[in-house]
């Protein structure tokens, strides 16, 4: 379970990002933006994983072997590349679409729940429960990106930088942890 909770937190912070980050974009900003935003952001998070578990399958019996280094490797580049995304972009880039349109939002939303479908694919390989972790993802990542919505109209880009940086750690700890656990 903390697993679950810890990753949750982890694939959210994308999406916390670009939810301040659009919640900065747009004036007024009204309560269905947030509402849509996190709706879709907490969907697309909690079907990916399933997604990823079901390619798992078919090629956990021979991989067991292996499994906590995928998981590792997938967790580390994914927490990675949010961290080097997040250092290498523009604290003054501006959103020149609106995100919560519904082209943009499911383009975001799937662009943001990418790694949840490697995640997924390493529960699988782990055998974690799927259930009681697409739930916890993606109602984390409701529940951060609804007021993250609300924060963005507030705050400056400095707040998406720590998020993605923040979910980038997150998930390079989740990795480490499981390749030690497996190793000793």
């Amino acid at each position: 379970m903390l697993t679950a909770i810890l990753t949750g937190l982890g694939l959210s912070m994308d999406a916390v990002a670009v939810s301040i980050s659009s919640g900065m974009s747009v004036t007024p900003l009204r309560p269905a933006h947030a509402l849509k935003m996190a709706l879709s952001f907490g969907a697309f998070q909690a079907v990916m994983p399933v997604l990823g578990y079901a390619c798992g399958l078919t090629v956990r019996d021979w991989m067991s072997a292996v499994d906590h280094w995928i998981a590792f490797a997938f967790l580390g580049w994914i927490g990675g590349h949010m961290l080097v995304t997040a250092w290498q972009a523009a604290p003054d880039t501006e959103i020149t679409s609106n995100p919560f349109s519904l082209k943009t939002l499911l383009a975001l939303s799937l662009a943001t729940s990418i790694d949840a479908w490697a995640v997924g694919l390493t529960f699988s390989l782990l055998e974690i429960p799927l259930l009681m972790a697409v739930a916890i993802i993606g109602t984390i990542t409701f529940l951060l990106c609804y007021p993250a919505v609300w924060l963005g109209a507030r705050l400056g880009a400095v707040a998406s930088c720590s998020a993605r940086c923040i979910g980038g750690l997150f998930l390079i700890g989740i990795g480490v942890k499981i390749l030690i656990e497996h190793l000793t």
